[in-house]
């Protein structure tokens, strides 16, 4: 890849978390409660586990290849022109997601904090910035994350762990909902938020000792995950699932509903917004790099310095196509769902083909002896 191989486990592991946590968190609620009611922490619980399963296939992937990235071992799996073919469509889906997020940073800040700021100058102040911290290799990327993840983690537990003191159990029942085709479409929906998580095609080949991947992922997700889980219950325990129906942004609400004891802070919700603002920057900056990353090995370019300023102008033109927050939603989870072919089942078909075609080599060498 050009890059010395420094980047621990631990640091893996840090990525995937700080890339997961991300504009997801605010309307995380929402969403599971749409989908399952008083059942929406097994929806959410679910849609990690599925998830989960996506993440685990991608590190045995990368473990099985670990000098190379998803971009160039596909054309070894199934062949160049069809890796190539496949990467292409990698490539755009992690383009749209870079400015789905952009644009709903930018819909929240205007909507909650900078009310007279025009929504075209938040997204673009936060894709420059992105943009600039991509021109660093992937050491330094790594050193990013690893910084902001104490950031990130630490209020957004005290904010869950204040709340639980105004939590009600009551809203917590029963477990399941009653429409299983909404839990269906939930947990699909709460899946896709995790799609960040495919970072790790990236990082393996950058790794000091990459057959300890799959450790990294692991606690990259349990974290990422469990976090996303106590949002929800609490959330859900606080408010009930019928109000937070009227609520866009739960877990907002739940940082200003939460105190701290002795009345020291009366705002955490200014400061749980200036967590979230780091979150999003980080989730912002993964997808954002590997892009350009990936387009650089796809064109077999010597940098990848240039290509960010080159696809700058694409994404926001992506980021401002939504008419509206309301379409913005329904465009993020119609795209987070619809990418799950290609962050779950397209790994899963690579595994596949990569089994078959080692098994076949095996089968030929013994046969030869």
């Amino acid at each position: 890849m050009g890059d010395p191989k420094e980047i621990t486990t631990l640091q893996t592991s840090t990525i995937i978390i700080s890339t997961i946590i991300g504009v997801g968190v605010l309307p995380l609620p929402l969403f599971a409660v749409r989908a399952g009611d008083t059942g929406a922490p097994l929806v959410t619980l679910i849609g990690i586990i599925l998830a989960a399963i996506g993440l685990f296939i991608l590190t045995l992937l990368g473990m099985r290849h670990p000098e190379k990235t998803i971009i160039t071992y596909s054309q070894d799996i199934i062949g160049k022109w069809m890796g190539r073919f496949c990467s292409l469509f990698v490539i755009f889906f992690f383009l749209v997601l870079t400015g789905l997020a952009s644009r709903e940073f930018g819909a929240v800040v205007v909507s909650a904090v900078l009310r007279e700021t025009p929504l075209e100058v938040t997204v673009i102040v936060m894709l420059l910035l992105a943009c600039l911290s991509c021109r660093n290799n992937i050491n330094v990327f790594s050193y990013i994350h690893n910084f902001y993840v104490p950031m990130i983690l630490a209020p957004a537990i005290i904010v869950v762990v204040l709340s639980l003191k105004n939590a009600n159990i009551l809203y917590l029942r029963p477990l399941i909902g009653t429409n299983f085709y909404n839990m269906f479409t939930g947990m699909l929906t709460i899946s896709a938020l995790f799609q960040g998580s495919f970072i790790i095609t990236m990082i393996i080949p950058s790794m000091k000792t990459p057959n300890k991947a799959l450790k990294a992922s692991f606690w990259g997700i349990f974290i990422s995950g469990g976090l996303y889980l106590l949002l929800v219950i609490a959330t859900v325990a606080v408010f009930g699932p019928q109000e937070i129906k009227q609520i866009f942004w739960p877990t907002l609400e739940l940082a200003r509903t939460t105190t701290v004891p002795g009345n020291i802070l009366q705002r955490l919700d200014v400061i749980f917004l200036a967590v979230w603002v780091t979150a999003v920057f980080t989730t912002l900056f993964s997808s954002y790099y590997f892009t350009i990353h990936s387009i650089k090995e796809l064109c077999h370019l010597k940098d990848h310095k240039m290509l960010s300023y080159f696809i700058l102008p694409f994404v926001f033109i992506l980021a401002m196509l939504p008419k509206d927050i309301l379409q913005m939603y329904e465009v993020i989870q119609y795209v987070g769902r619809a990418g799950l072919l290609i962050t779950i089942f397209y790994p899963v078909f690579l595994l596949l083909i990569d089994f078959i075609k080692s098994w076949r080599r095996k089968k030929s060498v013994s046969q030869q002896l």
